[in-house]
């Protein structure tokens, strides 16, 4: 068995047509661009690049943007007042902090003076409560691509056992919490673990959907897996400029389906980035638009 390959780009191409589409739809209701606002702090180059990305992504489907360039040697102070400012901004329907920030600033007091409405990354507190409510709210980009790629190669979640390895913050729990509630494209029974977990290769190899998200290279191999299983690799760590993948890409031998080594969650998340962005923009205008409606 060779498995089929997930692609991410196909998924993205997909999703930014319909937010291109909602972008000039909006425009034409309210009189202005989507705009999202970034923040940096620092001069971190692959930092400074990942914004760009995201300028140019904005331009491209019609959005706008305003970037905010502090110091590395700002304060907390000087962070958080930019913030306030921002949530007091209307014209501004979500921000990107962007991270790492210099090690003298709390990147979690940031997020947490951030107006939840426009947390495009969907790491506020309220919105990680809110997703464990199951109400409305702005969920993590990479749970959100994960769900998606699911949805666009027409993978059964319903029903069936999803293990996820790996309990953080922005793709483990949230992602846990996600494809277990009660509705479309979810409702799976899901088993969390992580490296903390005694003989975890007895769960992933349960799997019907195995995804890996601890960040630990070449954690998941072909002996680690049910034949016939569909595996998303969503954890990576570099060493220098090289990535070095959760899933070892050897599992390709047992898998039915599986994402590549590049490029595959990475293009859909920064898609997804850009639907909290229109999602927010839409609820803040009073208007009926939500991420769900892409899957339907």
């Amino acid at each position: 068995m060779v498995a089929s390959l997930m692609p991410g780009d196909p998924v993205a191409t997909a999703i930014y047509k319909t937010l291109g589409d909602k972008a000039v739809e909006f425009e034409k209701k309210v009189g202005r661009k989507i705009t999202l606002a970034t923040i940096l702090v620092g001069d971190d180059v692959p930092s400074l690049n990942y914004v760009n990305l995201k300028h140019d992504k904005a331009i491209e489907l019609k959005m706008s943007y305003v970037h905010h360039h502090l110091a590395k040697t700002a304060s907390q102070d000087e962070l958080n007042e930019l913030i306030k400012n921002i949530n007091r901004d209307d014209r501004i329907d979500g921000v990107l902090i962007q991270y790492p920030i210099p090690t003298h600033l709390s990147y979690e007091a940031a997020i947490e003076l951030l107006s939840p409405d426009k947390d495009v990354d969907g790491l506020h507190p309220l919105n990680l409560g809110r997703l464990a409510q199951g109400v409305g709210c702005m969920v993590a980009c990479t749970p959100l691509a994960i769900q998606a790629m699911l949805s666009f190669y027409k993978v059964q979640i319903s029903g069936r056992h999803v293990v996820i390895v790996g309990r953080g913050m922005t793709i483990g729990r949230p992602l846990s919490i996600l494809l277990s509630q009660k509705g479309a494209n979810a409702n799976a029974c899901v088993t969390l673990v992580h490296s903390g977990v005694p003989n975890l290769y007895n769960y992933t190899k349960l799997a019907d959907i195995l995804i890996a998200a601890a960040g630990s290279p070449y954690l998941i191999k072909p002996e680690h897996v049910k034949p016939g299983s569909v595996v998303i690799g969503a954890g990576v760590r570099y060493e220098g400029k090289k990535l070095l993948p959760d899933v070892d890409e050897t599992v390709q031998e047992v898998a039915s389906m599986i994402t590549p080594r590049v490029g595959g969650v990475g293009p859909v998340t920064v898609a997804m980035l850009f639907a909290n962005l229109t999602q927010a923009a839409y609820k803040q205008q009073g208007f009926n638009w939500q991420i769900k409606d892409l899957f339907s």
